[in-house]
This record gives structure tokens, C-alpha cells and sequence, in this order.
């Protein structure tokens, strides 16, 4: 990759995580940590307001926004790509999220990508298979999750009994053709998961509980490998 190339592309990742490791991007450019250091320091000397933390990683200051950069063809490509597939995904509101920010991606490409864009949306496919049942509470859960926001939520289990809980969200995963959320539930004093399409009503509370020493990594060792 030229240095160009790789400086542009240690920008994006200032501006999409709130900090990056050296070695992380010496990892993902296949450089030295040298290199990149010198790469940091030709960025500040650009003008770039970048911060730097021992152990930390490197940062951009507070306040500061770069201007939109703009997509290859090929990340273009990428995304409408994708889009196909989470069309077939069963949440009506990750459907209608995902459609609102490729409308913005849109935006930005000029005349001839557009172009390109809408011939290749018209020659990309995904069998329609058979739909599992929809739902539409995985953008408030999502945000659940990040706000550490307890929900309340009517639920129909398996056996079709109802039930009302108090949980705090945790993490979600799909399983192909279902979304799951992994939660701690105030009932049964344990997690619990919750099929999102059997979320009758969902609830966002006022009220916001501790952070949790949580990972989906060990969750799925104790509870699913067990």
C-alpha cells in the first residue's frame, strides 16, 4: 500500500474508533510500529490534531472533524452488497436503518459511480427464501445495549406462555434467520435470552444499570458450550 493510500486509511480509523493502537494498525498495514509512528508524526505536521496516551493508543482531539471521505467503487460495491442480504434479515428496523445510511452513501458518490451503483443493484440477488417471523426492536435494543438502559419487555416463550420482564441488555447475536438478545434478567436473577421476534411490547425505561463484567466470548463458553 502507498504511504498515501495507508495515511488516508489511518484517518478513517481515527474518525471511526474513539482510540487505535499503534500495533493495530501496524497489524492491518503490515508495517512496522516504527512506521506508523512516523506516519502519526507526518499527520500532526499536516495539521492533524492527533493525541497520544502511553498504553493508550493514539486519538483525534475532541471537537475535531475531518471532511467526508469519499468511497471507492469497490467499498461502494461492498455495502450494496450487503444491503441484499440484510434485506433478508428479519428486524424491520435494522432493515430501515441500514436503507437510511446507503441513501447517504449515495449521496457522496458522483455521477458516474451512481451509475455503476444502480446496475450493479439490479444484477445482485438474494433468494428469497421463506421469511421467519419479523420483528422490529433491534435498533432500541442496540442502543439499550450502549446506553446501558434497562428495558421492560412483554414476551412470548416457546411453550406460548406470556411474561413480563425487567432486563438489562447485554449482547445480541443472529442465528441466520432469528435475532437473539442476551440479557440479565431481574426475575430470574441469571441471563436469559429472548428471541426478538417473540418481544410482544418493548419499553425503554428511564433507568440505567452499572456496567457489567461481560463478554460474549465467555457467555457462549459457560452457557451454550456446557
Amino acid at each position: 500500500m502507498k504511504r498515501l493510500h495507508r495515511l488516508t486509511a489511518i484517518l478513517v480509523k481515527l474518525q471511526s474508533k474513539k482510540v487505535v493502537q499503534a500495533s493495530d494498525l501496524a497489524d492491518k498495514f503490515d508495517v512496522s510500529i516504527r512506521t506508523i509512528y512516523r506516519d502519526m508524526l507526518a499527520l500532526s505536521d499536516a495539521g492533524v490534531p492527533i493525541g497520544a496516551e502511553a498504553g493508550t493508543g493514539y486519538f483525534l482531539v475532541d471537537g475535531y472533524s475531518l471532511p467526508p471521505i469519499m468511497f471507492t467503487e469497490k467499498e461502494a460495491n461492498a455495502l450494496i452488497t450487503a444491503s441484499k442480504i440484510i434485506h433478508n434479515n428479519n428486524d424491520k428496523s435494522l432493515i430501515s436503518d441500514y436503507d437510511e445510511a446507503i441513501e447517504k452513501v449515495k449521496a457522496i458518490l458522483n455521477s458516474t459511480q451512481k451509475e455503476k451503483l444502480e446496475l450493479l443493484e439490479q444484477r445482485i440477488v438474494s433468494p428469497p427464501f421463506q421469511k421467519p417471523p419479523t420483528s422490529s426492536h433491534l435498533s432500541v435494543i442496540q442502543k439499550a445495549i450502549t446506553d446501558l438502559r434497562v428495558l421492560e419487555i412483554e414476551y412470548t416463550a416457546a411453550s406460548q406462555q406470556y411474561t413480563k420482564r425487567t432486563i438489562e441488555p447485554l449482547g445480541v447475536y443472529f442465528t441466520s434467520t432469528i435475532w437473539v438478545l442476551i440479557a440479565y434478567c431481574r426475575l430470574r436473577k441469571d441471563y436469559r435470552e429472548f428471541r426478538t421476534d417473540r418481544i410482544i411490547n418493548l419499553i425503554e425505561t428511564s433507568e440505567l444499570f452499572p456496567p457489567k463484567l461481560f463478554t460474549l466470548e465467555e457467555y457462549f463458553k459457560k452457557y451454550i458450550e456446557n
